[in-house]
């Protein structure tokens, strides 16, 4: 399992700085920087009243990454012992980045 900081804090799943989902997909097929990735998971807070209140932030997580050119990338999962969410204020996924991508 990989640890997971998410900075994103209008994601729904998101509760200090942990994610409340058990695993996340990392999306960014033909990426070559962070910026070409996003948190496919992601899901605008819209309200900004609504929290996982059933649910417990996980620091630890499955990652599912399709970014297959990053070097952490080992059969569509992440081996990074920890990676970094970014995109706070985003409204979409695309608005998020792996900021721990390393292109091989």
């Amino acid at each position: 399992m990989t640890k997971l900081e998410c900075s994103v804090e209008n994601c729904v799943h998101n509760a200090d700085q942990c994610c409340c989902r058990g695993s996340i997909l990392v999306d960014g097929h033909g990426a070559r920087d962070a910026e070409g990735t996003c948190c496919a998971s992601f899901e605008e807070n819209r309200g900004g009243v609504f929290k996982n209140l059933f649910k417990t932030p996980e620091s630890r997580l499955e990652v599912d990454c399709d970014a297959v050119n990053c070097a952490y990338n080992e059969d569509c999962c992440c081996t990074a012992s920890g990676i970094s969410i970014r995109g706070n204020g985003a409204c979409d996924c695309e608005n998020t980045q792996c900021a721990t991508y390393k292109d091989r």
